[in-house]
């Protein structure tokens, strides 16, 4: 068995999860509300504020859905409870970000800004002009939005210049010694 899809999921307080017979899965807790549709393979059960999945098989398929779903539904707890973060750095002289209404706007060493919108769900958050904070509850939506972000002007290797996760390591190269 899927040691992931095994392990029970335990339901806090103030956080109320149904399944629907579609294998819909709604969590309602204090931050908002996430719903996710699972395989109807999945078998997903709710008894005494545990969640449990199980699969009807040992097929690879089922195998691999098995955990996935397990996965999904326990950041959707996650998410509704504590909510998800990214941050990013900007490294570079020059580039900065501001905030402006619900527009992220990046100077980033073009001859334009570059802007983007906020995402419904999606909170971006400007402490300083070379840092960048995203945040929701949806972990897939965070992770997508900060990764286009990034997108934008990846980090290169020779000097560090351009937009990375504050946990990200850049590996760094030699530039060219010249001749002598």
């Amino acid at each position: 068995m899927s040691r992931i899809g095994r392990s029970p999921i335990t339901v806090p307080a103030g956080v109320d999860v149904k399944v629907s017979d579609k294998n819909i899965v709604t969590v309602k807790g204090p931050k908002g509300t996430l719903e996710q549709h699972i395989n109807p393979v999945i078998e997903v059960s709710l008894e005494a504020g545990t969640l449990s999945v199980a699969r009807p098989t040992d097929t690879p398929e089922h195998r691999s859905l098995h955990g996935l779903s397990r996965s999904l539904i326990n950041n959707m707890i996650i998410g509704v409870t504590d909510g998800f973060i990214k941050e990013l750095d900007i490294n570079g002289v020059g580039y900065r970000a501001t905030k402006e209404g619900k527009k992220l706007v990046m100077n980033l060493g073009y001859s334009h800004q570059v802007i983007m919108d906020e995402v419904e769900g999606i909170s971006v958050d400007v402490p300083a002009p070379n840092k960048i904070i995203v945040s929701g509850i949806d972990k897939q939506a965070v992770g997508q939005f900060a990764a286009d972000v990034r997108k934008k002007r990846p980090p290169e290797p020779y000097m560090g210049k351009g937009i990375k996760y504050s946990n990200e390591v850049i590996r760094r190269k030699e530039g060219k010694t010249g001749v002598k």
